[in-house]
C-alpha cells in the first residue's frame, strides 16, 4: 500500500473538499490573478503536504473530526507550497509544472511573481485568522525559510566546499520548513502537550529531508520524460546536492569540472559518468533511509488508527517515489 491514493484513504473526503476550497479561498478580485491560481489549483499535484496535516489531524483526535481550523491550515499549507513552486519555477525558466504549462510561461514572469506573492498574502491573511500565535509564528517562519533556502542555492552555487550539514540545512529551508512546522500546527490545533508537539515537528523536519535527498537522487536516476526536465539539470546549474558531495570525495576530477562550470563541451556528461561511477547515490539512498527512520520514531505516542498507519507508510511512499 504505497500508491498515494490508497495510502490518503483515511483523508480522501477531506482532500476532496480542501481541492474544492483552494480556488475560492483565493477570491476573484482580480481575473489575472484568479486565472493564474486556478490554472495551478487546477493542475492537481499530489497533496502530499495537506495530507500530511490531515492525517495527523485525525491520528491526534482518535474517534473525534477534525476541526475548521484544521481543514484550514491545510489549506494554508498548500497556498504556501503553491506558491513557493509559482516563484521556483520562475527562477528556474521551468516550462511545465504537474504536466501542464507553468504559470510564468502562461501568463508571463511579471504575473507569476505577483501570483506567487499574492498566494503568501492570502495564506497568511487566512493565518491570522486561525486566532492561534503559536500556529501563526510557526507558518510565518515557514515563509521566511523557503525565501531564505532559495538565497543559499543561489549563493552556494557551484561550490565545490560545500559539506553535507550545509546542504542538509538549505534542504530544511526549502522543503523540510513547511512540513515540520505545519505538522507541529496540527497538533498545537489539537491541544497536544508541548512534547509530543515536538515529535510532530521532527516527523516533518525528518520526513521532508528524506522528501529532498530523494527528489535530489532522481535528479541522476529518473529520465527526462518522468522527471519533466533534463536529467542532471540541478548540477548543471551548479545546485551540488548530496549525489554530488558526496561523489567527489571519491572522485577529485568531480570538483574540477565543477569549479570550471562545465565550459567544455562534453563536461557535464563526464560529471555525470564520475558521480554514477562513485558510491554517492548510494550514500544518498542510505541518508534518505536514516531521516526516514528518525521520522518514524516520532509516532509511537499516538494511538493507533487508520491515520497514524498512513502516516508511517509514508515513510514507504518516500523512499519508493519514482518522481
Amino acid at each position: 500500500m504505497n500508491s498515494v491514493t490508497s495510502l490518503f484513504a483515511p483523508v480522501e473526503a477531506d482532500l476532496k473538499v480542501l481541492a474544492e476550497n483552494l480556488k475560492s479561498l483565493v477570491g476573484a478580485r482580480h481575473p489575472i490573478l484568479y486565472a493564474a491560481a486556478e490554472h495551478l489549483f487546477s493542475a492537481g499535484g499530489k497533496r502530499v503536504r495537506p495530507a500530511i496535516v490531515l492525517l495527523i489531524a485525525r491520528a491526534t483526535l482518535p474517534g473525534e473530526d477534525i476541526t475548521p481550523r484544521h481543514r484550514r491550515l491545510a489549506e494554508i499549507t498548500e497556498m504556501i507550497h503553491t506558491a513557493s513552486l509559482v516563484h521556483d519555477d520562475v527562477l528556474d525558466t521551468a516550462e511545465t509544472r504537474r504536466g501542464i504549462p507553468t504559470v510564468h510561461d502562461q501568463f508571463g514572469n511579471r504575473v507569476a511573481v505577483l501570483a506567487g506573492d499574492f498566494l503568501f498574502a492570502q495564506s497568511s491573511w487566512y493565518l491570522a485568522n486561525l486566532d492561534n500565535l503559536t500556529v501563526v509564528k510557526l507558518l510565518s517562519q515557514v515563509i521566511m525559510d523557503l525565501a531564505e533556502g532559495e538565497i543559499q542555492q543561489s549563493l552556494s552555487s557551484f561550490d565545490t566546499e560545500m559539506s553535507i550539514e550545509t546542504y542538509l540545512e538549505k534542504s530544511y529551508f526549502k522543503t523540510a520548513s513547511l512540513l515540520a512546522n505545519s505538522a507541529k500546527a496540527a497538533a498545537i490545533l489539537s491541544d497536544l502537550p508541548e512534547p509530543n508537539c515536538h515529535k510532530m515537528y521532527l516527523y516533518g523536519r525528518h520526513l521532508g529531508l528524506a522528501f529532498q535527498i530523494v527528489d535530489d537522487i532522481l535528479d541522476f536516476t529518473s529520465s527526462t520524460e518522468v522527471l519533466g526536465k533534463p536529467a542532471g539539470s540541478d548540477l548543471a546549474g551548479g545546485n551540488l546536492t548530496a549525489p554530488v558531495l558526496y561523489a567527489m570525495e571519491e572522485q577529485p576530477r568531480l570538483a574540477e569540472l565543477i569549479v570550471g562550470e562545465f565550459e567544455q563541451e562534453g563536461d557535464l556528461e563526464k560529471a555525470l559518468g564520475l558521480i554514477h561511477a562513485s558510491t554517492g547515490i548510494d550514500q544518498s539512498w542510505d541518508l534518505a533511509k536514516e531521516h526516514v527512520r528518525l521520522a518514524l520514531e516520532q509516532l509511537t505516542d499516538l494511538a493507533p488508527s487508520h491515520s497514524k498507519s498512513a502516516l508511517m507508510e509514508m515513510g514507504d511512499y518516500v523512499l519508493q517515489r519514482s518522481h
